[in-house]
């Protein structure tokens, strides 16, 4: 006999004998097993192995169970999304922001009688809001700039907007770089910075020009056309088209990008996208009856302005934008591309004190040192780890 074939025959029948100690025949575990696998519904190829009963027995793996243990760990731990409003006051951004989230995140326009006072200078404030969905948690942060663009002089305005942008950098770089890491390190960054255009119906204006020029290289911009419903629909089409001539014109990259398009199919998505900006948007809080049903609207002596209404305004293709089909695709641009290139740039600036180039105007900020020290723990700590 070919000695393959004895071995077979041997461990054919070392399975008999284990299977005998435990009182179970191989015909009986074979049927059980495809009885198994035919419960969970899979289809297996034709090649795999049958059994007397011509079932399949091998061909399921499991890895598609892996979604599921992703969906439980992130409803579990839920996730965070920051988004930042920009833009001159009485625009309507924090009724937008509620209108969006249909939840008072916004204190502002949920207060009566709330008389804004304008500051002198930009200050940025910060609310956090819990949004629970079917058992997914959002830990939902809104940015605001009250004190953008108010002045006769706004000169710099942007630079607080880009100081705290880049500070978010810095903070999770910081956490990123310690030997002991926290499990889960907070993330505070700026994932989406939503533009309010007025609605003047001209061009932009060389402060929404030079705005987006110093920022579109370090955040997300989406730009809108804020309290649309003062336009005519032929005003707003010519408004939206000189938008997207002076964004060609001054070379803004707008959020989506097209550099960053993946495959074919993410490009057909982001290309409708980019065809609607900027979004024409109405928000209000007020609901109205319309035919039997309740909806989200501004009443006028003309009629009601329904808010998700494509026929009204495009807030439904702005909420749809920053919700339902590119959030997590803003923060991956976030993580990837901005902060990514912020953190080079940081380690590189490092480097250079550590060698002892010059940074620009050749003095080492307290930063920068704490920086290279962290960074130096690290790299003692791993050779220390593999012995080198």
């Amino acid at each position: 006999m070919d000695e393959p074939k004895l071995k077979g025959i041997e461990k054919e029948a070392s399975v008999h004998k284990t299977l005998d100690n435990l009182g179970l025949e191989l015909k009986e575990v074979k049927t059980n097993m495809a009885e198994r696998m035919q419960e969970t519904g899979v289809v297996c190829s034709p090649d795999c192995k049958k059994d007397g009963t011509g079932r399949d027995l091998f061909g399921y793996v499991g890895i598609e169970a892996v979604l599921d243990q992703m969906r439980r760990k992130a409803m579990k731990t839920g996730f965070e999304f920051n988004i930042m409003v920009v833009g001159e006051s009485g625009l309507g951004k924090s009724t937008l922001v509620n209108t969006l989230f249909k939840s008072k995140v916004s204190r502002k326009s949920c207060t009566p009688n709330f008389t804004e006072k304008i500051p002198r200078t930009v200050e940025l404030q910060t609310i956090s809001h819990v949004i629970e969905e079917k058992g997914v948690k959002m830990n939902l942060t809104v940015i605001d700039t009250p004190g953008f663009g108010d002045q006769i002089n706004n000169e710099n305005c942007w630079e607080p907007i880009v100081k705290y942008i880049n500070e978010q950098y810095e903070k999770y770089l910081r956490e990123e770089i310690n030997i002991n890491r926290k499990k889960r390190i907070p993330d505070t960054r700026v994932h989406c910075c939503v533009y309010f255009v007025p609605p003047t119906g001209h061009w932009l204006r060389p402060l929404d020009i030079e705005f987006m020029n110093r920022l579109d290289k370090i955040v997300n911009i989406v730009p809108v056309i804020a309290k649309a419903d003062t336009l005519t629909l032929d005003e707003r089409r010519d408004f939206k088209q000189r938008i997207r001539q002076d964004l060609r014109n001054y070379s803004i990259s707008v959020y989506p990008q097209t550099e960053f398009d993946e495959d074919p199919e993410d490009k057909l998505l982001n290309d409708t996208v980019r065809e609607k900006i900027p979004f024409a948007v109405v928000g209000t809080d007020q609901e109205h009856q319309v035919n039997g049903k309740k909806i989200l609207g501004r009443k006028t002596k003309w009629g009601i302005i329904e808010v998700e209404n494509g026929a009204h305004c495009e807030f439904a293709n702005l909420r749809d934008l920053l919700i339902r089909s590119h959030l997590q695709d803003l923060k991956d641009v976030t993580h990837k591309i901005h902060y990514e290139t912020y953190r080079v740039r940081r380690l590189n600036e490092s480097n250079g004190i550590n060698k002892g180039l010059p940074k620009g105007n050749n003095i080492a900020t307290k930063e920068d040192v704490e920086i290279e020290l962290e960074t130096k723990k690290v790299f003692s700590a791993l050779k220390e780890g593999c012995g080198v």
